[in-house]
């Protein structure tokens, strides 16, 4: 599978642990930058180019880091087709993957540390969306979101 990953200066120090994670478990790293914490940099930057591999059909996850995630994923969220969520646990990691289609993995650089962000990675990556009906419907209902259909129902 290939993974785009993404960071601001503020998660730039744990990319090298995501990045060695993804490619330890077989995949494909597309790395969209930052590559220096030298200088600041906006984290809606880089979470746009993560999301936009997806959209674009040349990655089919993302994780993003910024310093407390937050920001990365409000950001990414914004993009059609990206569903993004926060995580510094394994059970959200893989549950929002599972349940809800997660795409996106969203880090904070600065609130986690490199061994408990190799765990999430790992239980991200190794999940797969459940293709049960209570979640199919749900997942409807959030497209619908997307797309200003939704009616409430």
């Amino acid at each position: 599978m290939k993974v785009a990953v993404g960071t601001d200066h503020a998660g730039f120090l744990l990319k090298q642990t995501v990045v060695d994670t993804v490619k330890e478990l077989g995949h494909e790293v597309l790395d969209v930058g930052t590559f220096s914490d030298a200088k600041s940099v906006d984290y809606p930057d880089f979470a746009y180019k993560v999301g936009k591999t997806i959209q674009d059909g040349l990655a089919v996850r993302g994780i993003t880091i910024c310093g407390s995630g937050i920001g990365a994923c409000i950001a990414s969220n914004k993009m059609n087709g990206i569903y993004a969520g926060i995580c510094h646990d394994t059970y959200s990691a893989h549950q929002g993957v599972e349940h809800d289609g997660m795409n996106v993995l969203c880090l904070g650089g600065r609130v986690i540390g490199p061994e408990l962000a190799r765990e999430i990675v790992i239980s991200f990556l190794n999940a797969q969306t459940e293709e049960v009906e209570r979640h199919q419907k749900r997942r409807g209902k959030i497209k619908a979101i997307e797309s200003g259909t939704y009616t409430g129902d």
